[in-house]
């Protein structure tokens, strides 16, 4: 497997970046988060002033064996209808790329229909994984192409001058899988992770929690070794979040995280290359109870908290404009020098444009 270079966080321009952006014309700190975030983009990039115009929005496909069990409000077909909803442009992450003017983009990783429309990028793995509860949900092997299909996906957007990445998926039966990715990574109870997905009864929660805690202890996968975890208990869509994650933080892309999903996606990034999480930012809170979890394993904080829980890569679009809004500030605001506004406190620092 590719051994991930990732580069250290430019803490000198981030120091240089705190200095200037407290000459701005506003009370020091003032702006709360919004400084936090230009601070952060500032060390990510190592750039005084970031640019994050366009995002990239790239979504991956794949579907669960572990429905089978009865874990999901939905049938598993559903994945195939809404990768061909996505296509067409009607889904929630379709109408916020639209508005964030994101560049977009759909990947088959492990649908387990065929998927023939002609605008998703087809790099099926396999047609969907196996019900964990009964024997791995792929092999090794299977879990490295589906990370470097993510890799290889995001590094393509990256060339075609994409700023800031957004990933997302689709596939019923994943917030399953992502219980039970964290809660062995973590070691934390499933019951206090396992959460309603796309809406289950009371009673299905209950089987999926059950469902969540005899698959742990049948594959008894190593919490340390990332591929382990997702080959055993993971999906192929979230083998591909990963890789894209990679891919994006040894170009020192800003990486805007979504939902449980995509956060439990990072947290494998983070295992495969601890540095990778410092190129990470929690858009939001996902309502998923688990996901408060994985947000803390990172030491993160989210942005925005929306009660949102759709995944998609949604609440990351939603809260894009806030980094837009970051960055805007310490390359547009007059400093105090500049607009002759008396400040007995600021010195006069210049960072070149």
């Amino acid at each position: 497997m590719k051994k991930f270079e990732i580069p250290s966080l430019n803490e000198e321009m981030g120091r240089q970046v705190s200095d200037y952006i407290n000459t701005l014309t506003k009370p020091i700190g003032s702006l709360g988060r919004l400084e936090d975030l230009a601070i952060e983009l500032a060390k990510i990039t190592g750039k005084p002033f970031p640019e994050v115009l366009p995002p990239g929005v790239i979504v991956f496909a794949a579907d669960h064996g572990i429905v089978q069990e009865g874990v999901s409000a939905f049938p598993q077909e559903v994945t195939a209808q809404m990768v061909e909803n996505m296509v067409n442009g009607g889904a929630a992450i379709n109408v916020f790329s639209r508005q964030i003017g994101a560049q977009f983009k759909v990947v088959d990783v492990g649908v387990a229909a065929d998927v023939v429309d002609e605008g998703v990028i087809h790099k099926k793995v396999r047609r969907g994984t196996a019900s964990f509860l009964n024997e791995a949900a792929m092999t090794r092997e299977e879990a490295i192409q589906a990370l470097s299909v993510g890799y290889e996906e995001a590094k393509g957007f990256m060339e075609t001058g994409m700023k800031c990445l957004i990933v997302g998926e689709v596939g019923i039966g994943n917030t399953t899988a992502s219980s039970a990715v964290l809660a062995c990574l973590t070691g934390i109870k499933p019951e206090e992770i396992v959460g309603q997905g796309t809406g289950i009864s009371k009673e299905q929660l209950e089987r999926k929690i059950k469902v969540v805690k005899q698959a742990i202890d049948r594959r008894q996968p190593d919490p340390q070794d990332a591929i382990d975890l997702v080959a055993n208990i993971g999906g192929l869509e979230m083998a591909a979040m990963a890789g894209a994650m990679l891919a994006a933080a040894e170009r020192r892309i800003p990486i805007l995280l979504d939902g449980f999903i995509c956060t439990v996606s990072a947290c494998i990034a983070h295992l495969l290359a601890p540095v990778s999480s410092d190129y990470m930012i929690v858009s939001h809170q996902s309502a998923e109870p688990g996901h408060s979890v994985a947000v803390q394993y990172l030491k993160k904080r989210p942005i925005l908290q929306l009660g949102m829980r759709l995944g998609e890569g949604s609440g990351a679009a939603v809260a894009f404009p806030i980094l837009e809004a970051a960055v805007n500030m310490t390359a547009e605001m007059a400093t105090f020098a500049k607009a002759n506004v008396s400040n007995k406190t600021a010195a006069s620092i210049t960072i070149n444009k």
